[in-house]
């Protein structure tokens, strides 16, 4: 992890609260009053093309995105800055933001102007935040390495009555949005730096009171901007349970497994903030996996920062171990390596059977080309697929599922005939397990070629959809026929600048 020590300039310690609503226009009454149920995030305020800000996120904005401040009438007798950002570009920006260490509210129109028009003609389009962004909750693929997981990760704490912080419970929860990935596991005031820093995560969300405690100071002050302060709610125990169940929508977890009264904490700390930030979109999350303490090997901070397993001492990726061995052809490979590197194995059973799997492939070198050839041509399946969960997803997304399943078609028959090692045969299981059904039918729709957005168009495969193919064909015919009228005007006029548009 990258650790970096607060300072007064710190993105998320510079909340401002929304101006006074009196003297503005109804558009910027809105804008206020958004703004103020989200005091902590810059807001991107949806208007036609762009992305707008105002007033001091405009000039946190312009100074962090090197982009022009102008301004849009007055409040209370001052000029209201302003910058925008078009809606196109936006994923750049916000990398450029959360990089800095900003949280961005997304405020799209939920209407058409149209819409708005029949209450009257001032009346404003409605808008309202659809989704925050925030370092641990990114999805997008501008804006992940594909190297590395993008971990969120949630603290719990439980103790009784005034017992000291060293005399609590603890535990972790960490999820991967963009792939599903979600685990648990206890720790204590004695292992929790090591722990945080052995899952390298994005964003560390903990309870305010926990946040503030005197004791566990010391470790906020090396995470810095890492961690981020939120509700004790968020992380009740006693209400963890129906919410877990709400958000897998079971009627229990109990089939989940048993968890601590501190894993519980963690849990619904993390789930309740993925349902904050992903507002009415639920990404496709895995149920949570406990991890048993010492079933890894326990590094502290220091050994681990030298031993420079991900990153040199000096941040970089390049020099360090996993640079030195990583030979994985697909992103998904990469960030399991790079897992089991930052967390190797203790018990002697599961080393033999991952030694198993190694010696099988070392003695099956033709078998181990043809499955690396079959790899490469796998997208990132587990992102493509939580994307289009979370309607962010695009018509390559829909492809990349595409050749995850054809690859998955061509290395089962490769190992149909083979005696494997378990870790290698569950692993075969899991793959003959895929749905038939949806990977035929994203192969007889989806065309060859696929643009990378949908409004594009062009994605659906001709012949799978007649009634489709007869509105394609009567737009090309009647694109001819205007073709046809255009020149025989220009024939007839001798205005050879003529042209005929249609909308």
């Amino acid at each position: 992890m990258n650790m970096h020590m607060p300072t007064d300039n710190d993105a998320q310690e510079t909340t401002t609260p929304a101006p006074a609503t009196g003297g503005v226009t109804p558009m910027m009454e809105q804008y206020i009053e958004i703004k103020a149920a989200n005091p902590d995030s810059l807001l991107f305020y949806r208007m036609g093309d762009f992305y707008e800000l105002f007033f001091d996120d405009a000039e946190k904005a312009s100074q962090a995105l090197g982009i022009v401040l102008t301004k849009r009438g007055k409040h209370q007798g001052h000029d209201i800055p302003m910058c925008g950002v078009p809606v196109h570009a936006a994923d750049d920006y916000l990398q450029k933001l959360i990089a800095q260490g900003f949280r961005v509210a997304v405020c799209e129109q939920i209407e058409d102007p149209a819409e708005a028009k029949k209450r009257g003609s001032k009346s404003v389009v409605r808008r309202d935040v659809v989704r925050l962004v925030t370092p641990g909750t990114i999805t997008e693929d501008k804006l992940l390495a594909p190297s590395e997981s993008s971990f969120l990760m949630a603290l719990g704490r439980v103790k009784a009555g005034g017992a000291a912080a060293s005399q609590a419970s603890f535990a972790l929860a960490w999820i991967d949005i963009s792939t599903g990935a979600f685990r648990v596991a206890e720790t204590s005031t004695e292992r929790l730096l090591a722990d945080i820093f052995r899952v390298d995560p994005r964003e560390l969300i903990v309870a305010e009171p926990v946040f503030h405690d005197p004791e566990l100071r010391p470790v906020f002050d090396v995470l810095g901007r890492v961690a981020n302060p939120q509700p004790p709610s968020l992380f009740d125990s006693a209400s963890a349970t129906g919410r877990i169940a709400r958000f897998f929508e079971v009627a229990t977890p109990d089939g989940f497994g048993t968890f601590s009264r501190a894993e519980l904490s963690a849990i619904s700390g993390a789930i309740a903030y993925v349902e904050k930030t992903q507002k009415a979109e639920r990404p496709p999350l895995s149920r949570p996996e406990r991890e048993e303490q010492g079933s890894t090997l326990f590094i502290d901070p220091a050994t681990r920062a030298n031993l420079e397993l991900l990153r040199t001492l000096s941040g970089s990726r390049d020099g360090s171990l996993f640079k030195a061995i990583d030979r994985t052809v697909t992103g998904g490979g990469a960030r399991l390596l790079a897992d089991r590197l930052m967390a190797p194995l203790t018990d002697p059973a599961a080393i033999a059977a991952r030694l198993d799997s190694v010696s099988f492939f070392r003695s099956e070198v033709r078998l181990c080309q043809s499955l690396r050839a079959s790899l490469k041509s796998v997208a990132d399946m587990p992102r493509a697929l939580s994307r289009l969960a979370l309607n962010r997803g695009g018509p390559r997304d829909l492809g990349a599922l595409r050749a995850g399943f054809e690859a998955a078609r061509t290395i089962a028959e490769l190992f149909a005939a083979t005696a494997l090692p378990a870790e290698l045969a569950a692993a075969l299981a899991a793959i003959k397990a895929l749905p038939e059904a949806l990977a035929r039918h994203l192969s007889e729709a989806l065309d060859d070629e696929l643009p990378l957005i949908r409004r594009d168009g062009g994605f659906v495969r001709t012949g799978y959809h007649a009634e489709l193919d007869e509105m394609r064909a009567l737009r090309d015919e009647s694109r001819k026929v205007i073709a046809g009228l255009e020149r025989s005007l220009i024939e007839e006029t001798g205005i050879r600048s003529l042209k005929i548009r249609h909308n």
